[in-house]
């Protein structure tokens, strides 16, 4: 899962090179995964309204089953 979001993550930004995600646990026992981008590139990650990110954390969300446990998606700049 960490591998398609950073290349989705690298396809939407203008400095691929800044994106990575790192993971951490949550509060209630969720692996969250945190996307890191340049602080430029915020705006294009969210989309508008919020449309591409709603779109990832879904894509996120699918793959807990498949990890064994509730995934979350954190977006920072």
């Amino acid at each position: 899962m960490v591998e398609l979001l950073e290349e989705l993550a690298r396809r939407l930004v203008d400095e691929p090179d800044a994106v990575r995600v790192e993971q951490a646990d949550g509060d209630d026992g969720a692996l969250v995964l945190r996307l890191h981008v340049a602080e430029a590139d915020v705006g294009k990650v969210i989309g508008r309204q919020g449309r591409i990110a709603r779109a990832l954390r879904t894509l996120v969300r699918a793959g807990g089953p498949h990890a064994g446990r509730r995934l979350q998606l954190e977006i920072v700049g």
